[in-house]
């Protein structure tokens, strides 16, 4: 536990210590001009949206009752 602690204070010690070397003069470029190039949204282009009902056509397929699985199985089965 001691060894990752200075391992630890050490990365830190270090990482103060480090110069921030920067090429002179250091000028930051300017931003873009973006509302020039801003497309225009047409709002008579939308259509409406209307209600649709998540369960339309859903058939209920509920159990038919237990059956041999060996009989279940050969219905099931490539061969048939």
């Amino acid at each position: 536990m001691k060894i990752q602690l200075v391992m630890g204070a050490s990365a830190l010690a270090l990482g103060a210590c480090a110069q921030d070397i920067k090429p002179l003069p250091y000028t930051q470029t300017p931003l873009p001009v973006v509302t020039a190039q801003q497309s225009v949204t047409n709002a008579a282009v939308v259509s409406p949206i209307r209600y649709q009902d998540p369960l339309a056509g859903y058939t209920y397929r509920g159990p038919t009752g237990p059956r041999d699985w060996r009989t279940v199985n050969e219905e099931q089965s490539e061969g048939n």
